[in-house]
Order: C-alpha cells, then sequence, then structure tokens
C-alpha cells in the first residue's frame, strides 16, 4: 500500500507544536493537533487525535506510529485503543502493535486484561457482561452506553494534561514520564490517565502504563455496531 504524507500547511513537521497536520495511509487519514510534549510541563495543554478507520494492520499501524503520531505524547496515547481494537480483532497483529506501542512493561500488563475481556473464555461465556468487545470505543468521541458505544465520525480522541508533572524515571532504564489525561465517557470518572514516555535520544513516546484505560466501563445499552 502506498504511504502519503500530507501537512496541512507548507513546511510543517509532525511534531510541531498547536498546529494541525494530517498523515494518509491508503484512503485513511490521521490527523494530530495538540501542545502537550516531554520536554515541558502546562498544566493547561491538550491534545486531540482525529482518523478514519482503525488501521487495517501492522504495517498500517507502524506506519502512523513511527511517521506521524508517535512523535507527539498524545499521538501515541491516542493509538491504544486502536491497538486495543486490533487485539481484539487479531491476537497477533494486535500483540505486534501494543509491543510497538507500548513500553515493555506494560504489554502483558494489557494483554493479561484484555484476554478475559475479549473472550469469550471458560470463566466468561459469550453472554457474560464481564465481556466488553466495546471497551475500545469508550474513549472514542460521542460514544456512550446509551447509544450503544457508537462513536462520532471521524473518530476522535481528546487529552489534556494531568494535574501530576512530568517526572523522570529513576528505576528500570531512563527516559521522562508525561502524564495526561484522555477523556471518554465510558467511565463515571470521564478522565483516564495514561502515561507515556520519552527515552533519551529517542524521537518517539511509548505508553509505559494505562490501567484505566482496560478497566471495566459502563454496561452497554443497545448493540454493539463495531468500528470501522
Amino acid at each position: 500500500m502506498m504511504i502519503g504524507m500530507l501537512l496541512s500547511m507548507s513546511g510543517l513537521t509532525a511534531d510541531a507544536q498547536d498546529k494541525q497536520t494530517t498523515f494518509t495511509y491508503g484512503t485513511h487519514t490521521y490527523t494530530m493537533v495538540g501542545t502537550l510534549n516531554a520536554e515541558t510541563y502546562d498544566g493547561n495543554a491538550t491534545g486531540m487525535v482525529t482518523f478514519t478507520h482503525i488501521p487495517a494492520d501492522f504495517a498500517e499501524f507502524e506506519a502512523v506510529y513511527t511517521q506521524f503520531l508517535g512523535m507527539t505524547p498524545h499521538g501515541a496515547a491516542a493509538m491504544m485503543p486502536m491497538a486495543m481494537e486490533l487485539y481484539r480483532r487479531d491476537r497477533e497483529i494486535g500483540l505486534q502493535c501494543l509491543k510497538l506501542l507500548c513500553y515493555p512493561s506494560n504489554v502483558n500488563s494489557v494483554t493479561s486484561i484484555l484476554n478475559t475481556k475479549f473472550g469469550p473464555t471458560k470463566f466468561a461465556p459469550s453472554n457474560d457482561p464481564y465481556l466488553q468487545p466495546y471497551l475500545p470505543a469508550a474513549v472514542l468521541k460521542g460514544a456512550t452506553p446509551d447509544n450503544g458505544y457508537t462513536p462520532q465520525r471521524p473518530y476522535t480522541v481528546e487529552m489534556r494534561a494531568s494535574v501530576n508533572k512530568h517526572q523522570d524515571l529513576q528505576f528500570a532504564g531512563s527516559g521522562r514520564v508525561v502524564y495526561l489525561y484522555v477523556m471518554g465517557k465510558g467511565w463515571d470518572t470521564e478522565q483516564r490517565q495514561v502515561e507515556v514516555i520519552q527515552q533519551p535520544g529517542s524521537l518517539l513516546c511509548q505508553v509505559f502504563n494505562c490501567p484505566s484505560l482496560y478497566t471495566q466501563c459502563k454496561q452497554i445499552k443497545g448493540q454493539w455496531k463495531g468500528l470501522e
């Protein structure tokens, strides 16, 4: 598949702050705007990522991550629901995506829960309310339990700075951790904290920790229609 990157302003780079950029992969479009960054803490910083479709496969996910969204904390955080949905569709492809996007210690934490949430298993048959295939949609704008977790199109992930300031790792390697909130209507506490790390010498951010994204959300009302 041909990869094309289209920028909304001449000379604009993907890590530009508070500017919208657009990345295209085939017929799928991704945009990013925001002021969240790993260098300085701003309690008023925000981020927003929109996308027309869930990436079709690992090749697309990798291109979007390495060439575009992975260059900012909010871009990396917004890829978690994409990776979760790909894991729901295909465990092998989804695991590849999670290993690329997440800090190594986070991968097993995510998959151990998603395996039980996306089942069914002998402990949770197909009609068990614990199973929540719609969990990746719970942080997409417009998706609520009452509307069957149907998000607006294009899909949108909205984020803002956490009250917790950046922190430099003192153990298990090095890097700066950025704390941010991903907004979502799937829980009573609509802001879901995600920790993103940027390691020295790397242009890419990784998801360091994100348990609130795969915590049991509110039960769906109506039928789950899926994501495209």
